[in-house]
């Protein structure tokens, strides 16, 4: 029995040691990266966009809060905006009155337009007319002249015969009453030619009014143009004064989440001032150091994979997007194996996808495969850095 109970006990002894053996094997024999991984500890991090007003005002609306998801152009906060807003009902009203003077102007013209070429028409056609008349009534009143100059010369040289008794006295009445007919017809043919004058004096009067009336339409032309003209300044003025209203809303310019909240409403704040710091998850990335042999050996696009500490069984695909063309020495709070006073290279990794798991500053592990190949699945594969 006491045979038995050495043996079990010596047993017992032996996988005690062997147990613990292994294990200090295990401690002291670190895991080597295969030749093709080179892996990196670092934080995430990302483009943070300080969110401010091109024009000084007072804040009086915060719509978010830190850690709050925002929309791209969701309205942030509100700056107050008064000042403009009278100045833009002012445009407005401007740009009304304006617009019911063009109409006016516009109407009256027509009107001007559309009676003038009647009048014209009409004037033109009398002095033609009337012209045409009085060339044919002269050539009339000459030859009538003449007939009554000869009339006038009969009836003296049948007078004196009558006189003397040498004409009979039907002749002597037969060449005064001709006379008398041609001298009527004479005086009536020269009132008509007065007439005529007259008629073509007041259509060219009426041609002259209607050349009066043609710079009357130019200068209503040129007062709409001018009105037009002011129109279009005032609106240009419209969209100016709506364009610095509409600055006075603060406004996400991409999806993300709120990281900080930098005032709070009813502090005044000046033009470019940030209000609210947001970061686009889009542009999350992690930031691991390499020395100076492995940074020989990294290319941009190359295939990688990140590890969060939550996640240790989770790789994230990722591949190379920046490799610093600086050295720096090795920052604070990122450990390395090699000796920390040593100058090393950053280098950014991107996931494939969005990570809504990401948060600035957060730690994480990046393992970047130079042939892309090999990347590991846990962080259990490879050695604690």
């Amino acid at each position: 029995m006491n045979i038995l109970k050495k043996y079990w006990l010596a047993v017992l002894i032996g996988i005690l040691f062997a147990a613990a053996s292994l294990m200090i094997y295990k401690k002291l024999s670190k895991k080597e990266l295969p030749p093709n991984l080179i892996a990196g500890v670092g934080r995430i991090d990302g483009d943070l966009i300080a969110l401010s007003s091109k024009y000084p005002g007072k804040i009086i609306k915060l719509y978010v809060s830190e850690g709050d998801p925002v929309r791209k152009n969701q309205i942030t906060a509100l700056l107050e905006s008064r000042e403009y807003e009278a100045q833009l009902q002012g445009i407005i009203s401007q740009i009304k009155a304006k617009e019911k003077e063009l109409d006016a102007k516009k109407v009256e013209l027509e009107i001007l337009k559309g009676t003038l070429p009647e009048d014209v028409k009409k004037a033109q056609n009398s002095i033609t007319a009337g012209t045409a008349l009085l060339k044919e009534l002269d050539k009339n009143i000459d030859s009538l002249k003449k007939i009554v100059k000869q009339d006038d010369k009969d009836f003296k040289r049948l007078k004196a015969l009558y006189e003397k008794n040498l004409v009979p006295k039907k002749r002597f009445e037969e060449i005064q009453l001709k006379l008398e007919v041609d001298k009527n017809k004479l005086s009536s043919l020269i009132e008509k030619r007065k007439q005529i004058v007259s008629e073509i004096n007041t259509a060219k009067s009426t041609l002259k009014q209607a050349e009066t009336v043609l710079k009357k339409i130019e200068a209503f032309e040129k007062g709409i143009s001018a009105l037009e003209s002011g129109i279009k300044a005032l609106k240009a003025k419209k969209r100016q004064i709506e364009a610095v209203v509409d600055q006075m809303k603060i406004k996400s310019p991409a999806d993300g989440y709120v990281v900080d909240k930098i005032r709070n409403e009813g502090e005044v704040v000046g033009a470019g001032m940030p209000v609210i710091t947001v970061v686009d998850p889009a542009s999350f990335y992690l930031k691991i150091y390499v020395d100076t042999i492995n940074n020989g050996k990294i290319k941009i696009g190359d295939k990688a994979v990140i590890f969060l500490d939550a996640f240790p069984d989770r790789p994230i695909p990722a591949k190379v997007v920046r490799i610093a063309k600086k050295a720096e020495f090795t920052p604070k709070e990122v450990a390395v194996r090699e000796d920390r006073i040593q100058r090393v290279y950053a280098v950014h990794l991107k996931p494939d996808k969005p990570q809504p798991v990401f948060k600035i500053g957060l730690p994480a592990v990046g393992v970047i495969s130079i042939d892309g190949k090999g990347l590991p699945k846990s962080l259990k594969e490879i050695p604690e850095l």
